[in-house]
């Protein structure tokens, strides 16, 4: 099995990172893996800690219509370039947490993804230096307010609230480039591509987005859902699954 990194928070309320060990115990690091964090004397017990998102971006650089059968479900041809948006920090949600329901709409939609994890400084990269930039892999749920998606001119409102972007449960540093991608809902699948069905692979979508913004260790890029995205409901349990990774499950409450 592949080592996972996680990102936990004891009982004291302390934050690490670590390594997650077969019997759920996690070996702490000295510094963010991608900062060349390295395995300490300490180690947490299982029931000792809670899983966080594994990472604190600084930024969520996301990628709209990135599957070719989910710009068509969108009634919309498939972008030339890249679609990018961005989702605040403060969106981060970690596995296990509620999806907070917001008033404001009355449409809320999952949309399951691979999300990438930037490990060092990307500035104006090509594809072949960006894939050196990609530390890691871990999954997301775009979460989007489709109601107000449709009603704004931009996706910021949509696409930012509080708890719309989970992520987890882990990081892994390999990934099968034809690995499976899906949602379920209520344990019913809803969603199901394999990730070598994108229109931009990873590393352009690193590479491009690095000629406008300055990629930071951390970093996350969401890089598209594909067709499937559905509606979500007071008490629906989510979980988006990527083969080798892992499953990243949150349940939807109101705020």
């Amino acid at each position: 099995m592949a080592q996972r990194y996680v990102r936990v928070q004891t009982e004291r309320a302390n934050t690490y990172y670590g390594l997650l060990e077969l019997d759920r115990s996690v070996r702490v690091l000295d510094a963010p893996p991608w900062l060349s964090g390295q395995p300490s004397k300490q180690l947490l017990e299982p029931e000792s800690y809670q899983l966080l998102a594994p990472c604190a971006p600084s930024k969520i650089v996301a990628v709209g219509k990135n599957y070719a059968d989910h710009a068509a479900e969108m009634g919309t041809p498939v972008p030339q370039e890249p679609l990018l948006f961005l989702k605040p920090s403060t969106s981060v949600l970690g596995p296990e947490r509620e999806i907070c329901y917001p008033s404001s709409s009355q449409q809320v939609d999952y949309e399951g993804e691979l999300a990438l994890v930037i490990g060092s400084y990307c500035n104006r990269c090509n594809p072949e230096e960006a894939q050196t930039k990609i530390w890691g892999y871990t999954i997301a749920n775009d979460v989007t307010a489709r109601d107000l998606q449709r009603r704004d001119s931009q996706w910021t409102r949509a696409k930012g609230f509080d708890t719309f972007c989970p992520l987890g449960p882990w990081i892994v540093q390999e990934l099968n480039p034809g690995a499976s991608l899906r949602t379920f809902v209520n344990n019913q699948l809803v969603q199901y591509a394999t990730i070598d069905q994108m229109v931009f692979a990873p590393k352009f979508l690193v590479s491009y987005i690095s000629q406008i913004m300055t990629l930071l260790p951390g970093d996350i890029v969401l890089t598209g859902t594909p067709q499937g995205v559905g509606p979500l409901q007071l008490g629906d349990r989510v979980g988006v699954e990527v083969e080798g990774i892992g499953s990243l499950n949150n349940l939807v409450a109101r705020c």
